[in-house]
Order: structure tokens, then sequence, then C-alpha cells
């Protein structure tokens, strides 16, 4: 088991260590090693085709982010605290877009985008993240609202506090661990999104995948390596970030 999962790890992470080792490269060529260099990582600084496209993408991750934690943390509420007709419904299509294929979801939102004639812009780019953004904070938040006592709401209210105090004041800082690793999580996806900005996108828009998949169809080139690097360091650190908000979440003592 121990050579098994050495392995594993090694057919997972080994390509990573070699793409992170040819980011240093000093040849214009990935394949051919001429001395380790950082003048590919200073020259993502003077890309400014590359800076709008990643201007682009923290715009969509951040809009998105934003208004899928206020409506995720209210429908997980309201999903865990109320009874209403069609509830378990309503459930199965919340968590719907992530079981759904991306394909399907961006062949899905395409269509009917089309139907409405609205025109693809960055807009309609936001729109779509917000879908599966808004299901993982719904998860997430939901899941930290499993192991809550409905009692201190209960307790609160009986001390003259009103539902909006309640809520402000005693179950939202409850919350918070698990309201940042959704935002956390979903901030990641966001920005490393591929397929559906891909069918969203306007003319207007480029963000920073999509950008990277039209220069490497000519070949992975040191500047891509690099930037792929840093990208890779920065997804990790905030997943790993948001793994932990919702460990400490989960913790009784939290």
């Amino acid at each position: 088991m121990g050579l098994f999962t050495l392995l594993m790890y090694g057919f997972m992470y080994g390509p990573i260590a070699v793409l992170a080792f040819y980011s240093f490269n000093a040849s214009r060529y990935s394949g051919h090693w001429e001395g380790f260099s950082l003048r590919w990582y200073g020259s993502l600084l003077q890309d400014r085709r590359l800076l709008g496209a990643l201007q682009d993408s923290l715009t969509i991750a951040l809009v998105a982010v934003a208004v899928s934690a206020v409506l995720g943390t209210l429908m997980a509420i309201g999903l865990a605290r109320y009874r209403f007709p069609g509830k378990g419904l309503y459930q199965g299509m919340v968590y719907l877009p992530l079981i759904v294929p991306d394909i399907a979801m961006a062949v899905a939102i395409l269509v009917f985008l089309s139907a409405l004639a609205i025109p693809l812009s960055l807009g309609t780019i936001i729109a779509a993240h917000i879908v599966f953004c808004l299901a993982y904070m719904a998860v997430v938040v939901g899941s930290r609202l499993q192991g809550l006592d409905p009692n201190l709401e209960e307790a609160a209210l009986d001390l003259g506090a009103s539902r909006l105090q309640a809520l402000t004041e005693v179950l939202l800082p409850q919350l918070a661990p698990g309201i940042l690793a959704g935002c956390l999580l979903s901030f990641v996806l966001s920005m490393d999104d591929l397929l559906i900005s891909s069918f969203t996108a306007g003319g207007g828009a480029n963000p920073l995948p999509l950008e990277i998949f039209s220069r490497v169809r000519t070949g992975v080139k040191p500047d891509i390596n690099a930037l792929s690097v840093i990208l890779i360091t920065a997804s990790a650190l905030m997943a790993a970030a948001a793994e932990y908000g919702r460990y400490r979440g989960d913790r009784p003592n939290s």
C-alpha cells in the first residue's frame, strides 16, 4: 500500500513538479534546459494582455463570490431553519450544479441566454459563475449550520432581541468560518473555470483561463509555466485556508 500510494502521488504531482522546474528555465523553449533564470516571472508583469485577463478574472470572481455569499448564506439558513412546500425539491435543485457536468451546464446557460436574446458579455460570465458558486456556498454554510445549537437564537429572542438582531449578532458570527470557507472555495473555482466561461464570454471579455488556453494551442512556453506555478500556489493556499476554516467551524468549541 505504501508503494502504491507513493506511485499515485508521483503520478498526480510529478507533472506539477516538472512544470515548476521548467518555469525557471532560461530557454525560450520548455523542452530544452539552458540554465536557471527568473526572467519569465518578470516578463509576466510586463504582459498587458495577460494582466488585463487577470483583471477580468478577478472582477468575475469577486462579484460572483460577493453575490453568492449573501444569497447562499440566506438560502442555507432558510433550508435549515424553515419548512415550506417543495422544500425537498428545492434542496435538490440547489445541489444540482454540483452534480451536472460543466459542459451540460455551460450549454444550458448558453441556450438560456440565446432564448432571451441576451448578448454575451462580462456580465453573462458573472451570472453563470454565480450559479455554481451559489451551490458551493449553500453546501458549505449548510454543513456549518448542522453543528449549531438553534437554542442560542431562541434564547436571544427570549431576551428581547429582534429576529434581525438574532441573525446578525448570534447566528452570523457562528457561521463566519463556514462563510469564509465557502467564499475561498468559490473564488478558486471561479478563477480556474474555463469551460463555462468559454461558452458565456462575449467579445469584450477575456478571463485568464481563456487567455492561457489560447496561448498553449501552439505550445507551452516558459512564461505560461511560470504563470501556472503562481496560479497553482495561490489556489492551493486558498483551498487550504478554506479547508482550515471549515475544520475550525466544524469543531464544537469553535
